[in-house]
């Protein structure tokens, strides 16, 4: 009681794909990114919390503004806001270079509305082209059991092979106070 147990599924991309760095019209795609360096801890924890709270995103709510802030402050970590035409924050891209010849898209998203639109699939190609860097030999991500069920799927369908499967069980976000007891997708058991 109190835990949750997701089941996490880690996937791949050993090559870029073909024609990623070929340009594409922007036509009338309604977003955008704009880089946010230096970004405040609390002002990423309100797009963070925007972005994932549906899915009960909480590992950057538990760290101090410090931790946080080493983090965003890094210039091997690239965030990005996708930010509508009214400039308003609508989903969140993040990219790691921490690793020696790779990229992990560490969070990728969407607030709810603006999914299921062709949205997402824009901004995997505009996360592709940049995570794909002179250097870089492996792209990855994670998604897990409570997060949307279609991303699975969708980052497959983008060209991901998965590669690891495991079990992650951690304190209800809830109950520590991150999120209300009503939200997410997934029941809460005291």
């Amino acid at each position: 009681p109190g835990d949750l147990a997701c089941v996490v599924t880690a996937l791949e991309m050993r090559e870029a794909p073909a024609g990623l760095r070929r340009l594409t019209p922007e036509g009338d795609v309604p977003i955008q990114l704009v880089r946010w360096k230096n970004c405040a801890a609390d002002k990423y924890r309100v797009l963070y919390k925007r972005v994932g709270g549906s899915w009960l995103w909480w590992s950057r709510l538990v760290k101090t503004d410090d931790e946080l802030t080493e983090i965003l402050t890094d210039p091997r970590v690239q965030l990005y806001a996708v930010v509508d035409r009214a400039r308003v924050e609508v989903g969140i891209l993040e990219l790691d270079f921490l690793g020696e010849g790779e990229c992990e898209i560490v969070f990728f998203g969407l607030i709810p509305g603006a999914t299921g639109k062709g949205l997402g699939k824009w901004l995997m190609r505009k996360a592709l082209q940049m995570a794909w860097a002179k250097g870089v030999a492996r792209v990855w991500l994670h998604s897990c059991t409570t997060d949307d069920p279609r991303a699975v799927p969708f980052y497959i369908g983008q060209g991901f092979v998965p590669f690891a499967r495991y079990v992650e069980v951690y304190r209800d976000p809830r109950l520590c106070g991150l999120y209300p007891e009503d939200a997410g997708n997934v029941a809460l058991i005291r």
